[in-house]
């Protein structure tokens, strides 16, 4: 059948606004801003409408309602004020970087930080209150209306090509994360836009598209993208031809302008089957449109978009990766397909395709602690009696009480606030072990890979993607005193191999919430020179994308005190993992300072 051409199904040229969507209800009052710049308010307003809005009450009372921290693990906890000390909470550095004209990897980092501190802190809430409330809430939605409300987000003016501060191969696990940063507007359509009222354009041109197979028959392959147009399905009304209108217009008039449109591929999120993972793919151009018929015969608009040359890999290293994983193509330079030789639930590839060298120094591979020390407690140490596993909403669970009210980790395994002491279940508590309450237990759950790099050593990297809030591995070895560690210290760089609880560790400078240091009843100094795991194989960096915190098992009348690591943000595929190893006190700074490589901007020079 011959294609028909789209400009054929063009209706005589109107007024057009590119930005309002579906719903026009926007007032200037509560919506002006997000008329104004393509943000869709068909959500918040959705929030809004909710018995338990965050958003609608005004910005004076949310202000009212903050007296310091909130008391937690209660039924009667308010979400508005928990948001607001959240936002209380943040460095003014915060606002100094998001009032910039424009975006910056800072603004870009501090945005999304805010976000998901808020969203899992508001999920905690609900998660804690769920009992009482029937109905399952959107905190992704809240925390997202809050911060537009607030005007906390960069990159507010829409425009096409590039966005500051926004690298191609980030990723993203919700929508409101890509409008929060000014990649894609719309909270929910697939095609953003700029309209002739808002920019100086005399027709509507698109900014970028989300592919993330809504529609039949698109294909997805390399840099080449079949897109299908939007409309023509209705819930109510069943299918329908696609209109020529709004962004399907818009990709109409791109293709003939010959500019280029932001790609975000949305992927299947292996870990939470429901979910999805935002990619973003770089720059395109349509290089031709046709009208096809669905498989039910109605009209649906088709677009073809190239990625151009240049740019760094993003989608494609999620295609090399599914196909190692379906072995229908090889990684190179493998040296072992596990180097755990079966000690984790989950293989790690060792990998050298940089030079000859096979392979680190030889050492034991120990999944867990070796000579460990039950110490004190910091708090009476009581197991709980949750033989069917520990619940949010069980104000009666010592476990939950340490926590402060809370459980600390979400439903979906996250962890919900950095505290400075993590109490999870142990072996004098009742729960199974698949309590929601001993997610550092369960050993490794990211496929990970160590790697030669060029002038690092070896380092680590995962094969999936790793959603900010996520258990990694904890730091295992052998526990020692502060007399062993410098008998340890006998060779060059074995340090590197030593986790020293007594540095001095750099703060998130702008960690919104629970923002307290590591809290260690005692010294812990784990050695992993001759045993250990692939902790061990993690470099430092002055801007890290992991952290530690102290996790706590109980254990009858004394507790077992581990170093978990947990993702500060999202981690794309193959991104170096690295934490940040410190600075030695001022006594030892002589004895092993070292020259910093991880040139990163703020790289201090020295850990």
């Amino acid at each position: 059948m011959t294609a028909v051409p789209i400009n054929s199904f063009r209706t005589p040229t109107g007024a057009t606004n590119g930005d309002l969507g579906t719903s026009r209800r926007s007032t200037r009052s509560r919506g002006q801003v997000a008329q104004e710049d393509g943000y869709s308010n068909a959500v918040i307003e959705e929030v809004e409408g909710d018995a338990t809005t965050v958003t609608k009450r005004s910005k004076r009372k949310l202000q009212n309602k903050i007296k310091g921290p909130q008391s937690v693990g209660s039924g009667d906890v308010d979400p508005d004020a928990v948001a607001a000390d959240i936002l209380k909470s943040l460095n003014p550095l915060v606002f100094n970087v998001l009032n910039q004209p424009e975006g910056s990897r800072d603004s870009v980092a501090y945005t999304l930080m805010i976000y998901e501190v808020m969203r899992r802190k508001l999920g905690q809430i609900e998660d804690s209150n769920r009992a009482a409330n029937a109905g399952a809430k959107r905190p992704d939605l809240r925390a997202g209306a809050i911060m537009m409300n607030k005007g906390i987000r960069t990159n507010s003016k829409k425009h096409i090509g590039l966005v500051s501060g926004v690298e191609i191969g980030d990723i993203f696990y919700f929508r409101f994360e890509l409008c929060l940063v000014g990649l894609h507007s719309p909270s929910m359509a697939g095609i953003d836009y700029i309209g002739t009222k808002t920019s100086q354009e005399e027709e509507p041109l698109a900014v970028s598209i989300v592919s993330s197979g809504g529609y039949e028959d698109d294909v997805e392959d390399g840099d080449v993208l079949i897109y299908s147009g939007q409309g023509g399905v209705n819930r109510d009304k069943g299918e329908s031809d696609q209109k020529l209108e709004r962004g399907n217009l818009a990709l109409d008039n791109s293709a003939r302008r010959g500019n280029e449109v932001r790609v975000i591929r949305g992927l299947k999120d292996l870990y939470h089957p429901t979910g999805k993972v935002y990619v973003y793919d770089g720059l395109y151009k349509i290089q031709d449109s046709w009208v096809d018929k669905s498989k039910s015969g109605f009209n649906v608009f088709k677009y073809k978009l190239g990625r151009l040359p240049g740019q760094p890999p993003a989608y494609m290293i999620w295609k090399s990766i599914q196909q190692w994983t379906e072995k229908s193509a090889p990684r190179a330079g493998v040296i072992l397909p596990d180097l755990t030789s079966g000690a984790e639930k989950v293989p790690v590839c060792l990998v050298n395709d940089v030079d000859a060298e096979k392979g680190p120094a030889y050492f034991t591979y120990l999944p867990n602690l070796k000579n460990l020390r039950p110490t004190a407690p910091l708090e009476s140490s009581i197991g709980c009696s949750c033989v069917g596993g520990c619940q949010p909403n069980n104000s009666n669970c010592p476990c939950v009480q340490k926590n402060g009210g809370y459980l600390p980790y979400s439903s979906a395994s996250l962890i919900a606030d950095l505290k400075s002491v993590i109490y999870e279940c142990g072996p004098s508590c009742q729960c199974p072990p698949n309590c929601r309450n001993k997610v550092s237990q369960g050993g490794l759950k990211f496929r990970l890979e160590v790697y030669k790099t060029k002038n690092k050593g070896w380092a680590l990297r995962s094969w999936d993607a790793i959603r900010a809030g996520s258990f990694i591995c904890e730091y295992a070895g052998e526990v020692i005193d502060s007399a062993r560690v410098e008998e340890e210290l006998g060779g060059d760089n074995l340090d590197d191999y030593i986790f020293d609880s007594t540095r001095i560790y750099q703060q998130l400078e702008v960690f919104p919430g629970d923002t307290e240091a590591p809290k260690i009843p005692s010294p812990l100094y784990i050695s992993a020179i001759n045993e250990g795991n692939v902790a061990r194989f993690m470099n430092h960096s002055c801007s890290p994308n992991v952290l530690w915190r102290p996790v706590i098992h109980e254990n009858k009348n004394f507790s077992d005190l581990h170093i978990a690591f947990y993702a500060i943000r999202h981690i794309p595929p193959m991104m170096e993992l690295t934490f940040d190893y410190g600075t030695v006190l001022p006594l030892k700074a002589g004895h092993r300072k070292k020259k910093c490589l991880c040139e990163s901007v703020k790289c201090r020079g020295y850990f």
